[in-house]
């Protein structure tokens, strides 16, 4: 089961999660390879050099889903820009006024 807005599948079940005690706010498509690489630092006692390539695959995963949500956001935007310039007329532009209107005046 795809998550909306990506294409990546969720391949750690809840069970995994919760029984890896995963953090709420890292349960997304990577968390699969968050849990070994959480039980590597474990193991190698939070060593910052060790547990490089799992790093790296977890790292590329979430930089995967980040720029898949800006293409998504992006599209949207350009959607809703379309969207709004159908609505305003051709001749009819929304004019701001050079001179803005204080509040005294």
């Amino acid at each position: 089961m795809a998550a909306e807005g990506t294409t990546k599948k969720m391949i750690a079940t809840q069970e995994d999660m919760v029984e890896n005690k995963v953090p709420i706010a890292y349960r997304d498509q990577c968390a699969h390879l968050l849990i070994p690489l959480n039980k590597c630092r474990q193991a190698e006692m939070y060593l910052p050099w060790k547990c490089g390539s799992e790093r790296h695959v977890y790292e590329k995963c979430e930089y995967e889903l980040v720029m898949e949500r800006m293409l998504l956001m992006q599209k949207i935007k350009e959607k809703e820009a379309q969207s709004h310039k159908a609505q305003i007329p051709q001749g009819q532009q929304a004019a701001l006024p050079l001179i803005p209107k204080t509040a005294n005046a």
